[in-house]
């Protein structure tokens, strides 16, 4: 086995990870994001300036070339107005290269920058995560929604560009003819008040299509993570059933929004059209009085075609600033969520003596402490004390999809309430003493990281992620190999390594969907070994294995751990013989503690240990 080095590439930030976004409000929050792009957004909007003011100044140049050349045959004259419009046109050309440079360059550290921020919040809450949001929500925050605000705050920096080239347009009109001039200023803004009736209801199916598709990516996500069980159990049908149903809302939803858009773009187009129309109409009339010489009124005509542009932009960022407030509200209600942790700032020393005051279990340093519990519920409750993390609880439900209307609208108020109370009561559990003592001093008055440093709960539900079998076992990319390799022999897990093509570099897919039960969960267990902290808590770490293999790691783990504080939570007498001590805990409390021998006729140790070798056979 050969462990490669990681490259590392670091992706230059635009939103330091430590900032505090705005979450008061969605507006409030998007005017967070423009602020924490530094000189990109004024470097981005003074490029599409640089873009959009020449073309405003093009045709008075024009209009000024033909009078000289045409009306006055002043040839020298009439090639200078053409050498200023190249020149105009060059720098117009010049501001739009900038413009898609820093409008491409925002985007992408936009979108990686709050990619990195929403993976940032998602390992501070931890387990606290899927108490707050659900699955779905996190990846359309991290995937659609980050798009969603560069496409926003690119129309924010282009609105501002076309407002100051149609100011400047507006100008040149009032200098040539004040009445043409006044007709457009009056008019314009008229204009943008006739198309915002429209924006209410895009407002409230760009909401609607955007959670309902959150649901939908929830929903898909839950039946892969559990389409084994449903085989199993025959729920296959029931769960197609529903997912048939959301796509089929999504869709119509979908229609309805795309309905609002195109109304929204052919309010835009019919009211430029009418401005356009109404100048050329007016122009003409002043050219046929005399007040209005031929280049003026191609001038304006160009004005007429010129303020198109401006005024669709102002209605593309009114549409993208819905979509981007709709957007901001989902990732707020995620980016506003903080752990319930208040951090007393004391660090935990080293080889801490633990107590639990729950149970009465306490755990000496040095020792492979044997957990077994009549009700395994309590001895995982017991592990989840001992690393401080919450209790588990299951997520929010998120298929309503035979709810309609107001039925909707009120289960997603239920769901928030039921969010908003749990971050309440996790914080009022947090913010009590723990009742988890590291020589004497509570767990509340201990500063996390170094809790999290020194103790590590390992479950074997954990988490693995897509990647190499190197990024499983090592996902820090510090040890060395022989630290690698000792950990998956301990485990027993050499057969993985041997098993996958490329060993360190053969693929795991997400979740080690590829691999089996025992295979996962040893993997599960070698990630855990070689972190090797000062206190490891271990739930079960062998239920999946048979009894060869358990037999080895059991050795194993009690000659890698010699020395080291241990926790296992098992009813496995292959482990619980390899342990200094075993604590029985019954009803939640410790009633007798010994070794496996000294335990041995104790009636309720006997039978439980029983019960876990019928599982074992099982």
């Amino acid at each position: 086995m050969h462990v490669q080095p990681r490259g590392r590439y670091d992706f230059p930030p635009a939103i330091p990870a430590d900032s505090r976004p705005d979450v008061r409000s969605p507006s409030r929050f998007l005017f967070w994001l423009i602020r924490s792009y530094g000189w990109v957004m004024p470097a981005m909007t003074l490029g599409a300036a640089s873009w959009m003011i020449p073309a405003a100044r093009t045709p008075w140049l024009l209009g000024r070339a033909i009078d000289a050349g045409v009306a006055r045959a002043d040839v020298p004259a009439a090639l200078g107005w053409v050498g200023l419009l190249l020149l105009v046109i060059a720098i117009g050309v010049g501001g739009g290269i900038l413009f898609h440079t820093f409008a491409v360059r925002m985007w992408l550290l936009g979108k990686y920058g709050l990619q990195r921020r929403v993976s940032h919040r998602a390992v501070r809450l931890g387990h606290v995560l899927n108490r707050r949001v659900p699955t779905g929500e996190v990846i359309s925050v991290s995937s659609s929604d980050t798009d969603q605000f560069g496409a926003t705050l690119e129309s924010f920096g282009h609105a501002i560009a076309a407002a100051f080239s149609f100011v400047l347009a507006s100008v040149l009109m009032l200098s040539t003819s004040p009445t043409l001039g006044a007709v457009v200023l009056v008019a314009t803004p008229l204009l943008l008040l006739g198309s915002m009736p429209v924006l209410r209801p895009l407002t409230r199916a760009q909401a609607a299509e955007r959670s309902e598709s959150s649901s939908l990516t929830s929903l898909a996500t839950d039946i892969a993570t559990g389409l084994r069980i449903l085989r199993g159990v025959g729920g296959e049908r029931t769960f197609a059933g529903n997912y048939e149903r959301q796509p089929q809302k999504v869709r119509a939803l979908g229609i309805r929004l795309g309905t609002w858009q195109a109304v929204v773009e052919a309010i835009s187009i019919l009211l430029s059209g009418l401005l356009l129309v109404a100048l050329v109409y007016l122009g003409s009339l002043r050219l046929l009085e005399g007040t209005l010489s031929i280049g003026e009124l191609i001038s304006f005509f160009g004005y007429a075609v010129f303020l198109t542009s401006p005024m669709q932009t102002f209605f593309e960022f009114a549409q993208k600033w819905v979509q981007g407030l709709v957007a901001a509200q989902k990732t707020i209600a995620l980016l506003g969520t903080d752990v319930p942790w208040a951090d007393g700032g004391r660090p935990l020393g080293p080889a801490p003596v633990l107590h639990d005051e729950a149970s009465g279990v306490t755990v000496r340093p040095g020792r492979m402490l044997g957990i077994v519990s009549a009700d395994p519920d309590d001895s995982a409750q017991l592990a989840d004390r001992l690393g401080r993390y919450l209790p588990q609880e299951s997520p929010d439900p998120v298929d309503d999809a035979e709810l309609t209307g107001r039925r909707r609208k009120l289960a997603r108020r239920e769901r928030l309430e039921e969010r908003a109370r749990r971050a309440r009561e996790d914080a009022e559990r947090a913010g009590r003493p723990w009742g988890v003592t590291a020589d004497g001093v509570d767990y509340s008055k201990l500063d996390m990281a170094s809790l999290r440093r020194t103790i590590v709960v390992s479950h074997t539900d954990a988490m693995l992620f897509s990647g190499t079998l190197q990024t499983a076992v090592d996902p820090w990319g510090t040890h060395a190999r022989q630290d690698a390799e000792r950990a998956l022999i301990v485990a027993s897990a050499e057969d993985i390594y041997e098993s996958l093509p490329g060993g360190w570099q053969g693929r795991i897919d997400e979740k080690g969907r590829g691999l089996s039960g025992g295979q996962r969960q040893r993997l599960v267990l070698a990630r855990a070994l070689l972190r090797d902290p000062e206190v490891l808590v271990l739930v079960e770490p062998t239920s999946a294995v048979d009894a060869h293999t358990e037999a080895r790691i059991a050795a194993r783990l009690a000659d890698h751990r010699q020395g080291r504080t241990t926790v296992v939570v098992t009813a496995s007498p292959l482990l619980l013989r390899r342990c200094d001590e075993i604590a029985l805990l019954v009803d939640g409390r410790e009633i007798a503690r010994g070794t496996h021998d000294q335990l041995h006729d104790h009636p309720e140790f006997r039978r439980i240990v029983a019960r876990g070798m019928e599982d074992s056979d099982a």
